[in-house]
């Protein structure tokens, strides 16, 4: 298949949608500078502080990428072929993830940069909010516990990673305070900044010393990074995390460039060992691993992940600095998004297979090839690569860690402080990490591991509770008409459903049943249900 003409076909698709339905969405929501954002009234400099749309888009783009465009993709595409894969994150990301992410967002600057727990509180009711978050904690420890062994790996892996992505942390709080209390001007900060990171990621790989230094297993790895997402969930959002993501934002833009040259100009990579469609899918079903609805569960962050709603309502909202912000903020970065989700299945056609070390891994390597055509050396271009896919990973470590402590607080009233909530949180997943369970063979695994497969449909399930919730806000609280997001949630809810069945069903069916897995799916399945009926108690009451 010709690279180019997937890429031109997405790209093109996503520009068009972007100027016309995000126009379109801009006038429901009555979208007006003159009227102050959350960011300027509740200014705190703590989690409220306006930002540079620039470094906004840049704080969200990485928060909400994580691996998910990489993985998801990569994973679908191996399974039923690059055109069902390719077609879902091209009409999801326009249709369903777009209008996801920046209801959520304008629907929580509206509510003074709460969660969407909160909107769901004013419009849907008090308990529809209490299933709501504990639903979505339940989710984000489960986040933030996966992203912790995903950062670890990625640095252990490869110690230069692990000397940039560390040294990505000490130059944003150099950067925090350039920026914000000495007044430098961003350009030139940004310059800077990302020259010392360029130089490091060329050279470091020549230092023994740093090479020795950084070497460290992945159990370090993860108290390491335990610590430093204590540290980012509390800080003030303007010394680390928003300069962090901002500067990270500048390698994933890099590589965006790759990828799309790779995708413009690589159709000789391609190793024609992934089809078109896979022969043998069933393509409806509950039986095995049917394209619907396990593909478009497998996609998540490609199309539409419901952690977005979480970021966007949650870090994002208290930073807008106008309330137009929030196109190219919420919905831009959506589309980016769906873009890399483009390049990753790119990336799997040049790998002929998912290589050793799973999705990531196969991204590097593709991108490395991607990179050799603009004379980058391939095994330069692999690790860059690799410190990109970091970049995802750490960005919405640290941001998943941020939003579970938000919604702790929320859960108890605001009667948790900051501390004690981010320590909740942290020791959580790291509980998750650390200790052992048993998969279905008796095999020792950890215990994130073992209910992992639930996460993808508990994730698309929260995505479907917020387009339900913005939708019920736009209805009762805009008085407009809400299709444009009811749509969507109706076809997210069945698809999560009928996943959960089905994980469900074979968990059930094993020779010894995992009744653990069944019994928490059962749950979340249960708790989604409870939610739409107190949403459609509350439109009734209209």
């Amino acid at each position: 298949m010709n690279f180019a003409f997937m890429f031109i076909v997405s790209a093109v698709v996503f520009v068009i949608g972007y100027r016309v339905y995000g126009s379109f969405m801009a006038k429901v929501y009555d979208l007006n500078d003159d009227n102050k954002t959350p960011a300027e009234c509740m200014f705190d400099g703590i989690d409220y502080c306006p930002a540079h749309p620039a470094v906004l888009l840049g704080h969200h783009f990485a928060s909400i990428a994580g691996a998910g465009p990489v993985t998801g993709p990569i994973v679908a595409a191996s399974m039923f072929g690059w055109l069902p894969t390719l077609l879902w994150c091209i009409v999801g990301s326009t249709f369903l993830g777009g209008p996801h992410d920046m209801g959520s967002l304008v629907s929580s600057m509206r509510h003074d940069g709460k969660s969407v727990g909160e909107v769901v509180e004013r419009w849907i009711g008090h308990r529809g909010k209490i299933l709501f978050l504990c639903f979505t904690i339940l989710a984000l420890i489960l986040i933030v516990a996966v992203f912790l062994v995903l950062s670890a790996n990625t640095f252990a892996a490869d110690p230069i990673v692990a000397f940039v992505g560390c040294l990505y942390i000490c130059m944003a709080v150099i950067s925090g305070m350039l920026i914000y209390k000495f007044h430098a001007p961003l350009w030139m900060v940004t310059v800077v900044m990302l020259a010392i990171v360029a130089v490091a990621c060329v050279k470091g790989s020549d230092s023994q010393t740093i090479v020795e230094m950084f070497k460290l297993p992945n159990t370090t790895w993860n108290y390491i990074l335990a610590v430093y997402i204590l540290a980012a969930s509390v800080l003030p959002v303007w010394l680390l995390l928003q300069p962090r993501d901002y500067l990270a934002s500048y390698f994933l833009y890099f590589a965006v460039i790759i990828g799309a040259i790779g995708m413009l100009l690589g159709s000789k990579f391609d190793s024609g060992a992934i089809p078109m469609m896979k022969s043998g899918v069933d393509y409806f079903g509950i039986k095995g691993q049917p394209m619907w609805p396990m593909m478009f569960v497998i996609v998540a962050c490609g199309a539409i992940s419901g952690f977005h709603a979480l970021v966007g309502s949650g870090t994002t909202s208290k930073q807008l600095r106008k309330e137009t912000d929030a196109i190219v903020v919420g919905y831009g970065s959506m589309l980016m998004e769906g873009l890399v989700a483009c390049i990753a299945i790119g990336t799997l056609m040049v790998a002929g297979s998912i290589v050793k070390g799973g999705p990531v891994v196969t991204f590097a390597e593709g991108f490395g090839k991607f990179a050799s055509l603009v004379g980058i050396d391939p095994v330069l271009g692999t690790r860059l690569g690799a410190i990109a896919i970091n970049s995802f990973l750490l960005t919405s470590l640290d941001t998943a860690t941020r939003l579970a402590r938000y919604q702790i607080q929320e859960l108890s009233g605001m009667k948790i402080n900051k501390y004690v909530a981010t320590i909740i949180a942290v020791v959580a997943a790291l509980t998750l990490v650390m200790v052992k369970t048993h998969d279905a063979a008796g095999n020792p695994i950890p215990a994130w591991k073992a209910i992992w497969p639930i996460f993808g449909a508990a994730n698309q399930m929260v995505a479907a509770l917020a387009l339900l919730s913005v939708g019920v806000w736009v209805v009762r609280g805009l008085k407009k008409n809400a299709n444009f997001l009811m749509a969507p949630f109706w076809f997210m809810l069945v698809t999560t459903m009928m996943a959960l069945v089905i994980l469900i069903k074979g968990w059930l069916g094993l020779a010894q049943p995992n009744y653990l897995l069944a019994g928490v799916a059962s749950i979340l399945f249960l708790l989604a249900l409870l939610l739409v009926v107190e949403a459609f108690k509350a439109l009734r009451s209209e």
